[in-house]
């Protein structure tokens, strides 16, 4: 049997989505999974054992516009799938599940173009994101599926060289991502200083931070305890880091959803305009989330803002940085290295 999952949304989207590769697979174990899916959504994805392919669409290059749209699907058409499923809701998405001519096609009910669909599965919102994702695949197995990540040879390399230059063996290590792509979702970076000005006053913790280009130009602190990786590693490189820390502490932002793929990594999110009842918390056990559950005005939105609608940003201006900093060392002192 062969299989396609259609899935180009954001980066924590994709990593939210390894569950049903996995429940897939577990399913139909002589199925070939392919995985068409943007270029850094790829990237993320790489060394999956249960992925027979992983096929870039490229929105902004090589397949941009109905032309690009179109060659890709007709690339798609030649492989003669089987079955398409197809947890993007956008409408480019659901044309290219059509263009596929697969006999099966799986889509949300409530996806753009899902008359493209000749099957359809409930988008319910009361469930988490992953929930979701694995109602695509029918049976009554309660079983719990996690997020399932793979760094390879050269990206353990990469971060045995980053643990060694900066003498990281004995450390409790606190990786901090500091960004959002929606400034409702990122807490102050002001905040995010001041922490870390707290934490380098600990002499057996060293502080990580991680994050893409895009948060190059953010006026995050640097202390002798601070590692500054935002914008120098590979998704896969951020996974391993994330992997190796004691404690993760992030916005609700993707290193969330990158950090729950290991069972030993404290996550700690701060939600601000968003709230966990979108379906996108943390899928770890091994989580807690800091927010401010007083405001009738959250969630403000489902992926934030660029300001707060009511002027006053209390979501976050409220969370204190004492009181994260309360939270990262209650776990930090339960550490013995």
């Amino acid at each position: 049997m062969k299989i396609l999952i259609i899935h180009t949304a954001f980066i924590g989207d994709i990593v939210l989505s390894t569950p049903l590769i996995k429940k897939l697979k577990e399913k139909y174990p002589d199925s070939s999974i392919t995985y068409v899916t943007t270029p850094v959504g790829s990237s993320i994805l790489r060394n999956n054992p249960n992925l027979s392919e992983i096929i870039e669409y490229d929105k902004r290059g090589e397949h941009k516009g109905l032309k690009g749209l179109f060659l890709l699907g007709k690339r798609l058409k030649y492989k003669n799938f089987d079955m398409i499923i197809t947890p993007h809701r956008y409408l480019r998405s659901s044309l290219l599940t059509w263009l596929t001519g697969a006999p099966v096609r799986v889509g949300y009910d409530n996806s753009s173009g899902k008359l493209f669909f000749n099957k359809k599965v409930h988008y319910d919102k009361s469930k988490h994101e992953v929930e979701k994702l694995l109602s695509f695949v029918e049976d009554k197995n309660d079983k719990y599926y996690g997020i399932e990540l793979f760094p390879g040879k050269a990206e353990k390399i990469r971060v045995d060289e980053i643990w060694s230059e900066n003498h990281l063996e004995n450390k409790k290590i606190v990786a901090i991502a500091p960004g959002s792509k929606w400034f409702t979702k990122q807490w102050p970076l002001e905040y995010f200083n001041n922490l870390i000005d707290d934490l380098s006053k600990r002499k057996d913790t060293a502080i990580i931070l991680i994050g893409g280009r895009e948060e190059l130009l953010l006026n995050i602190k640097e202390t002798d305890k601070t590692i500054n990786l935002i914008g120098k590693t590979s998704l896969l490189e951020v996974a391993e880091v994330t992997r190796r820390s004691h404690v993760v502490l992030t916005n609700d932002s993707s290193p969330i959803h990158i950090a729950s793929a290991w069972k030993n990594t404290h996550i700690i999110a701060i939600f601000g305009a968003t709230v966990k009842e979108l379906g996108f918390y943390p899928w770890s056990k091994n989580s807690q989330i800091i927010e401010n559950n007083g405001l009738p005005c959250r969630p403000c939105g489902l992926h934030g803002g660029k300001k707060c609608p009511k002027g006053h940003f209390k979501c976050m201006l409220d969370l204190k940085p004492a009181m994260v900093l309360e939270k990262i060392e209650e776990k930090l002192n339960q550490i013995t290295i």
